[in-house]
């Protein structure tokens, strides 16, 4: 027997290994794909110098706190027994499709009280049915709950954001007894994911004797959900070329979502391929390849190129020529190479989407990265890294899989998630690396956490650091040989300063980086993801704003990635593709200009751009002046008699027409 209770409350402690995701739609800040937008005519938010805090005005307190109560919870031996496997169903399902599942649990060997519960739960992340529900059959995630045990009565609580349980009463459910949950049991199904996601879980969790605690249950309801069908080509050569040299041209259709691995069949011709290029005319792709391949291209003679291809057949509703443009590429003696990195993003092992391999393989083979970092959170998400080493290794075994010296470089790490004084991910440049946890109590501050990476081959970067989730605590001043450079961007929107293109959600006035700038710190400037869609290095595509890193690294391995970052070789974009190339004196972006330089100083400065090029804005120490490009897409400006004062810096801006946004790492003056 099945009754309904709507229990609108946020069961908040003893989730076990997961967070109560009921309370996702409030806790999970960070699990935004798009940055919400800063009301009109809103200012930033004004930070408080309240010196007798305790904490920063930034902190979530509440969040933290719950997750410590949390960790600290004792668990009943019957919390959690059981298993839990899909019984009926589609395996594999296509994006944004409506089906009907039934996932069975089976009690274990301690049952389950009565008064205890079993909760069902789907992802909330990304594009899954909002929540199952018991009161409308008509209405989307309707879910039937059934038993075959005789004298047990099944009460639904409906929590709402993807969370349902079933309390049991009449009797304790034995050993073996199942109770089933038929998930889109109703007229309208429950819809899939609407990304690309093998190894999509559903969860079932188990409070065994009814005290509220729950914990996972071992669960083998798993799905693949696969992409839609192809809604254009990616097509990505490298920014930078020697003449004579070969390069690599990246192909992949994607889906409307910038999902890959789809099915399409027939060839990719290149038309109209400038004099100075060697291409071949066309790659027949088959079954196999699942919509992506890769060419060489060869560059005779300098010159900037784009390249364009065309598919045939055409996709259906597309003209049969019609073309698809790559990012340009700039070909050179001794060509000044641009390493392309996205250095934080999630899989489904925390609050993204799709598996560790996945992400790599999407980075590597879809958005053509030349290194790679999957930072999933150290206590966020589903289940906890912290708490599941065997996960954190297995991300470390992935990350070793997928490095290949002069070719790709993936690194391990993870996202150190702290409700208090920000999130930095944590990046090691070695095979293996200690998961230092924001909520230990040895590792929960930034000085704590350094001081423990402090001689490894190991860096960490704030993020967001403005506002969006939560703004980074710049009261604790990173160790530059730690944290030589900051992420200015990402899917939250930007937070160089508050006269920046698409800026962070719900910033803070005082905590931009170009604030922090003008109070005595130094970094070099990195865009990154932030992605959660599976989609590294083209976050952009599913946001208003994404984020990648060039890094001129002198080749493709760990030890030059690391040198070229703590030398702040390094500039930064939203997503787009942009050349920069700038030197100030003869240093390279990122230096510091030693007092005894001739001056004044030359800047030399190239810009290749993706699209029409709309302004260069040049930032000296807060302030501003600006070039009007009229829509140039390529410009070289030799800028005489700049004169940069002890302690000044000076980093260049370059805003696009179609909202492309790049930043040269600033100079600093000694």
């Amino acid at each position: 027997m099945l009754t309904n209770w709507n229990r609108n409350l946020r069961p908040l402690l003893g989730f076990g290994t997961c967070l109560a995701i009921a309370a996702v739609a409030v806790l999970a800040c960070d699990s935004k794909v798009e940055p919400e937008p800063e009301p009109t005519g809103s200012k930033p938010v004004e930070l408080s110098t309240d010196e007798h805090s305790d904490y920063p005005p930034t902190a979530v307190l509440r969040t933290m706190r719950e997750l410590k109560e949390d960790q600290a919870l004792e668990r009943h031996p019957s919390d959690g027994g059981g298993r839990a496997w899909l019984e009926d169903g589609p395996r594999e399902v296509e994006i944004s499709s409506r089906h009907t599942w039934t996932i069975t649990y089976e009690a274990g060997p301690l049952g389950v009280a009565e008064g205890g519960v079993i909760y069902f739960m789907t992802s909330p992340f990304w594009g899954w049915e909002d929540h199952p529900q018991t009161f409308s059959s008509d209405a989307p995630g309707y879910t039937e709950i059934t038993t075959n045990a005789e004298g047990i009565e099944l009460e639904s609580l409906n929590f709402g954001k993807s969370l349902l349980g079933a309390k049991v009463s009449g009797r304790a459910l034995k050993e073996g007894e199942l109770v089933k949950f038929k998930y889109g049991a109703g007229s309208v199904g429950a819809r899939a994911d609407k990304y690309f996601e093998r190894n999509a879980k559903f969860w079932v969790s188990v409070d065994g004797d009814g005290d509220g605690i729950r914990k996972m249950a071992a669960s083998d309801a798993v799905i693949d959900v696969v992409s839609g069908p192809p809604s254009g080509l990616w097509v990505t050569v490298p920014t930078t070329i020697d003449v004579g040299e070969v390069g690599r041209v990246a192909l992949a259709l994607l889906d409307a979502r910038g999902n890959a691995w789809v099915d399409w069949l027939g060839d990719i011709v290149f038309v109209d391929v400038p004099e100075g290029l060697e291409v071949p005319e066309r790659v027949t792709l088959s079954p196999g390849d699942r919509g992506v391949a890769s060419v060489e291209v060869k560059a005779t003679e300098s010159g900037t190129y784009t390249l364009s291809a065309r598919l045939d057949p055409p996709l259906p509703g597309a003209p049969r020529d019609f073309t698809y443009g790559s990012n340009p590429m700039l070909a050179s003696k001794n060509a000044i190479s641009v390493l392309w990195a996205d250095l934080h993003g999630h899989s489904q092992l925390s609050d993204g989407t799709g598996t560790p391999r996945d992400f790599y393989r999407y980075a590597r083979d879809v958005a053509a990265l030349d290194i790679a970092v999957l930072t999933d959170h150290d206590h966020w998400g589903i289940e906890f890294l912290d708490q599941r080493p065997d996960l954190w290794k297995h991300i470390g075994e992935v990350a070793a899989e997928f490095y290949e010296p002069g070719r790709f470089v993936s690194l391990l790490g993870y996202e150190w998630t702290s409700w208090i004084y920000g999130h930095r991910h944590v990046i090691y440049f070695t095979e293996n690396g200690e998961l230092y946890s924001s909520l230990a109590p040895e590792t929960e501050d930034p000085d704590q956490l350094w001081a423990k990476l402090k001689g490894k081959s190991a860096l960490t970067f704030a993020h967001h650091s403005a506002g969006g989730p939560i703004a980074t605590d710049w009261s604790f001043r990173p160790d530059p040989e730690i944290e030589p450079v900051t992420e200015i961007v990402s899917v939250h929107g930007s937070s160089e300063a508050n006269d920046s293109p698409q800026k962070i959600y719900r910033s803070i006035r005082g905590n931009f980086v170009r604030d922090i700038l003008d109070r005595g710190m130094r970094f070099g400037f990195i865009g990154s993801g932030d992605s959660h869609d599976g989609h590294p290095g083209l976050a952009h595509l599913g946001a208003p704003s994404g984020g990648i890193a060039a890094i001129l690294a002198e080749d493709r391995t760990r030890e030059s990635v690391l040198e070229a970052l703590r030398a702040r070789r390094v500039y930064a974009t939203n997503g787009a593709r942009i050349l920069l190339q700038a030197s100030l004196g003869g240093y390279r972006m990122g230096a510091t200009i030693p007092e005894t330089a001739e001056r004044p100083l030359k800047l030399s400065l190239r810009v290749v751009g993706t699209g029409p090029i709309e302004a260069v804005d040049f930032i000296r120490s807060g302030l501003v002046e600006t070039l009007d490009c009229e829509g140039r897409t390529e410009l070289f400006l030799p800028l005489d008699d700049i004169e940069l004062d002890s302690g000044d810096y000076l980093y260049v801006r370059v805003r696009q027409t179609d909202g492309g946004v790049a930043w040269t790492s600033p100079f600093y003056a000694d």
